[in-house]
């Protein structure tokens, strides 16, 4: 019941904050259950969600950005994966938490800040965000960051990102599979997985409806604030 709870609240809170639900799974669940186990529930959890949200937010997708940062995005979350059979890079989760006080800052204090939404800045948003989804489990933010940079009207926002999000999450928790990153876990996890993210995307878009486009930026960034905390402290303590 605590573990359906704590997923249900991951995926409410992700879905209202408009990159998945990944880092607050992750954050919560890597002090219960073996990393590599949190890697492939992680994985399995944005399966099923990203699912849901594509069919919730089907009419506010842009496709075109779709296909440029999931390109990217899906070609690095599989070198991600298999990687982290081989490596093991201790600061990573620091580094990232780092990086993304230092820009949900900048983007609050400059609301009136865009970049355009071109195939390079695209490119290696969405390379940057798929190689961490694969590696440390949580590429979400980056991309969050990458598509806040651009500006994008909340539900646009939201279904392009579970849009970008399925294919990286498909491919590397498929090699998570593989590898045996499961283990012994128990398959209740999974029904409960399947429930809590259908629930939770259906619950954080009834959410979403009701707070305006400056409220969901401000929270989106607010997210990724505390989020980059957590990273920092959980690598230092």
């Amino acid at each position: 019941m605590v573990f359906f709870v704590l997923t249900l609240l991951a995926e409410i809170i992700g879905t209202i904050g408009g990159f998945g639900s990944s880092l607050f799974f992750v954050s919560i669940f890597q002090f219960i259950y073996d990393f590599q186990l949190v890697l492939a529930l992680t994985g399995l959890l944005h399966v099923f969600s990203n699912t849901a949200k594509v069919f919730l937010f089907w009419k506010a997708i842009d496709w075109k950005l779709t296909l440029w940062i999931g390109s990217s995005s899906l070609l690095l979350a599989v070198g991600g994966a298999y990687l982290t059979r081989y490596v093991e890079l201790e600061y990573a989760r620091l580094v990232l938490g780092c990086f993304l006080l230092v820009f949900s800052v900048f983007f609050f204090v400059n609301p009136d800040f865009s970049a355009k939404p071109v195939l390079k800045t695209s490119l290696l948003g969405g390379g940057v965000a798929g190689f961490l989804a694969g590696f440390i489990g949580t590429g979400g933010a980056i991309r969050g960051l990458v598509l806040a940079s651009f500006n994008l009207e909340r539900n646009l926002f939201v279904g392009t990102s579970a849009a970008i999000d399925f294919g990286v999450d498909l491919s590397r928790t498929w090699i998570y599979i593989d590898a045996g990153y499961f283990g012994n876990a128990p398959l209740v996890y999974i029904p409960l997985l399947f429930v809590a993210s259908l629930l939770g995307s259906y619950l954080g878009k009834l959410a979403l409806a009701r707070i305006s486009q400056e409220l969901f930026r401000k929270v989106l960034l607010g997210l990724i604030f505390l989020v980059g905390v957590s990273l920092i402290l959980e690598t230092l303590i």
